[in-house]
């Protein structure tokens, strides 16, 4: 069973930041879950669209320009980084699931990895990009067939995974409070990997190993290595 740090290391280190994003790479986490919305063009890495509750800021997202967002602070003196800057840190040392926030998003992503492709050397299988919004997800997967996609849900589906087997999707990630051992043996009959969110302690990464889920989404990406 695969440890995703969930936004970084995010239960030790302000979350969504290069601090904690660099602690989940010592950790030797096998993957790093980040969240992007868009502003100015740029995707900037941050989970709310009100700054209150992560920075030392007020207000949404939207009201602000990126150079005003980048003066705040994210927590030990960490900004909030844009996506480019986290494409760098992590350069294909462990697959980097990206959740697209914003409607707006899918666009300046097809954008910027072109550029970390041919600038950075980006391998497309070290990415997973990931979302709530489904549609955005068929668009992209339109686009580049060959990026990973993951389908986010927070239900028990009627039909299961279905709904992320019609999206071509890599995996369908799952909020642990309604996964089930139906929904893990549905998603793997179809080729779906199994990832869980949001698992921090023992207890449940035992009950999530007993169901055969393939990865979990964690806070704490070195204390999992025991569980």
């Amino acid at each position: 069973m695969q440890i995703i740090a969930h936004r970084g290391a995010s239960g030790t280190y302000p979350e969504n930041t290069l601090l904690a994003i660099e602690q989940a790479l010592l950790a030797k986490a096998d993957g790093i879950e980040i969240d992007v919305f868009c502003v100015e063009n740029t995707l900037v890495v941050i989970h709310d669209q009100n700054v209150s509750r992560t920075t030392n800021g007020t207000g949404f997202l939207s009201d602000l320009t990126l150079k005003q967002l980048q003066q705040l602070d994210a927590g030990s003196g960490q900004q909030v980084p844009i996506l480019w800057q986290v494409l760098q840190l992590v350069n294909n040392q462990t697959l980097l699931n990206i959740e697209l926030k914003g409607a707006d998003t899918a666009e300046p992503l097809l954008e910027l990895l072109k550029k970390a492709e041919t600038e950075l050397g980006t391998e497309p299988d070290k990415l997973l990009i990931s979302s709530f919004n489904h549609p955005l997800l068929k668009y992209i997967k339109t686009q580049r067939p060959d990026l990973k996609t993951g389908a986010l849900t927070a239900s028990l589906p009627l039909d299961y995974a279905a709904f992320a087997s019609e999206l071509g999707a890599w995996s369908v990630n799952c909020d642990k409070d309604f996964i089930d051992q139906q929904m893990v043996a549905d998603a793997h009959q179809r080729g779906l990997k199994v990832l869980v969110y949001t698992v921090n302690d023992a207890v449940t990464a035992a009950k999530m190993q007993q169901l055969g889920v393939d990865g979990i989404f964690c806070n704490y990406p070195q204390q999992a290595r025991s569980w």
